[in-house]
């Protein structure tokens, strides 16, 4: 068996990592250019001023796209570029940007997804109080609306949200990413509940914006745990007549005692199953608050589940976190290299939620580096691929379905509060020059394309 013939095989980026030219063509400020430009925030005191400079040169990497094989690419569009204050009058210019864009894919052949919200949230709505406002809830799903409507017949796959987790624990929560803020408890809930309000407010308003059918979803981010036992995957272990795999499973889905945002359970439990989780101490209250209309809100319907992927947590029977060995694999960014996350993390979030998935992040940061020969030499990332790839294939195999794959990313960018230090791209970028050279892991890649997931080992 392989991936069905219509698989999504795409890479991807985000406005703000790639794009540059911050405020050039009216753009508005957004939340990350005021955090990167306050010292001490990002490693080395560097901004996204530049990143990649797509804004410039998105032609040359609408090209590679091509030379890749690519079928579809993901790229966020910058609310500010748009709307420069989050609502009201539009930027023309920042909506032509986003037209050449998706013209250009099209006449490539190249299906283009996009995400609404990539964690660059228009300065002016913060100023307002940004997610804390119920408010920027309202004003999200006008621009929702609008970019729908705009797009209408062009775009047909949309991500609403990327990484709830992320742009809320870390901005809202702990404050290293934008804007900065280390809410309460209960005050970073509301935020939560305000997001999740504009997520299916904008599905709702989307579909009444456009006349032709779109694929709405959002992409999650969490922990992922997968069963060991004796230093070896598990699969029909039992424990007290407790199979290794179920309490894996249990496992994913309880709140984690230090960082119970992050976590697939509160999002997902809240958008499909229509009710934030009772295992989860800080809903608690909300739950009771939570009006009808709201509840309806929360579940409008989407079409799949975007999972981003990277490490997983293994656990052995008792489901109890197994220490992984000395000398364990390591990305460069340290992130341990797990790739039995992948299999099991669709199929328990298959087996909760009941919708097709899609992986709209996966990938490794690496030293990358122009050896003397003049080429990107990337091994490792081959590797970590590979290995993730027969995972993914597993799940596909197994009947889960699992409608694509993004890596991420397509060319290396800024890393938010990591700055430059880490390359995530299959292209990479001298950012001297702006040159971009394709990695050995993009023509790998490209391999693996052509042969429809076929070409890697297993």
């Amino acid at each position: 068996m392989t991936f069905q013939s219509d698989f999504l095989w795409g890479a991807g980026s985000a406005a703000y990592q790639v794009e540059g030219a911050w405020n050039e063509d009216g753009k508005g400020a957004s939340i990350w250019d005021a955090f990167s430009h306050s010292p001490g925030h990002i490693r080395n005191g560097e901004t996204g001023d530049t990143a990649a400079d797509a804004y410039h040169l998105f032609e040359a990497d609408l090209t590679i796209i091509k030379e890749l094989g690519l079928n579809t690419y993901r790229f966020s569009i910058s609310w500010p570029r748009v709307l420069p204050t989050g609502r009201g009058l539009v930027n023309e210019k920042g909506l032509a940007y986003y037209d050449g864009i998706v013209n250009r894919l099209l006449a490539l052949g190249v299906t283009p997804f996009v995400t609404l919200y990539h964690w660059d949230l228009p300065l002016a709505l913060e100023e307002e109080g940004g997610w804390e406002n119920r408010k920027t809830a309202e004003a999200f799903i006008e621009y929702a609306s609008l970019i729908a409507q705009h797009f209408d017949g062009r775009v047909k796959r949309y991500i609403t949200f990327n990484e709830p987790q992320c742009f809320l624990g870390l901005g809202y929560g702990s404050g290293i990413h934008a804007p900065g803020k280390k809410l309460s408890e209960q005050e970073l809930v509301q935020c939560i509940h305000h997001v999740l309000l504009a997520h299916g407010g904008a599905i709702a308003a989307m579909r009444a914006a456009s006349a032709s059918p779109l694929e709405i979803g959002l992409a999650s981010t969490g922990k992922l745990c997968y069963p060991v036992l004796g230093g070896a995957t598990a699969r029909n272990l039992e424990y007290d007549g407790r199979s290794a795999q179920q309490a894996s499973y249990d496992a994913t889905f309880a709140p984690e005692e230090n960082d119970w945002t992050f976590s697939h359970t509160w999002l997902l439990d809240a958008t499909i199953l229509g009710r934030y989780p009772e295992s989860f101490a800080a809903f608690r209250l909300l739950n009771d608050t939570l009006t009808e209309s709201e509840l309806r809100i929360l579940r409008e319907p989407m079409d799949f589940i975007g999972l981003n992927v990277y490490n997983g947590i293994p656990v052995d029977a008792k489901g109890n976190k197994v220490n992984k060995p000395p000398g364990f694999p390591r990305t460069a960014l340290k992130w341990p290299v797990t790739p039995e996350c992948m299999y099991y993390g669709l199929r328990f979030l298959y087996q909760r939620y009941g919708l097709p998935l899609i992986i709209t992040e996966n990938g490794q940061s690496c030293n990358d580096r122009i050896f003397l020969d003049g080429g990107v030499h990337d091994a490792d990332r081959i590797d970590f691929l590979a290995r993730y790839l027969q995972q993914l294939r597993r799940a596909a195999d197994e009947g889960i379905p699992v409608n694509g794959y993004f890596h991420w990313s397509l060319t290396d960018n800024f890393e938010w509060n990591c700055g430059y230090d880490e390359r995530f791209g299959l292209v990479y970028v001298d950012y001297a020059t702006q040159i971009r050279i394709i990695k050995d892991s993009g023509y790998w890649y490209r391999d693996i394309i052509k042969n429809n997931g076929n070409a890697h080992n297993g």
